[in-house]
């Protein structure tokens, strides 16, 4: 993906229980709680966040 493309991201699972690691990619992408979505740009260090704990996102291409 380049970097002016945007993903929008949307919690689907709890982070109660996950790894400090996941909870801090949650947090780092903006996400604060189960069903909020963000719109990101789709940059490396964003899609590394979102690949890391991908089973807990759900992910649409804008």
């Amino acid at each position: 993906m380049s970097a002016n493309k945007q993903v929008k991201i949307t919690l689907i699972k709890s982070v109660f229980g996950r790894l400090q690691a996941h909870r801090a990619c949650v947090r780092g992408l903006g996400l604060t709680r189960m069903h909020s979505s963000v719109v990101i740009q789709a940059t490396p260090e964003n899609m590394g966040m979102v690949n890391k704990i991908g089973f807990m996102l759900k992910v649409e291409e804008i």
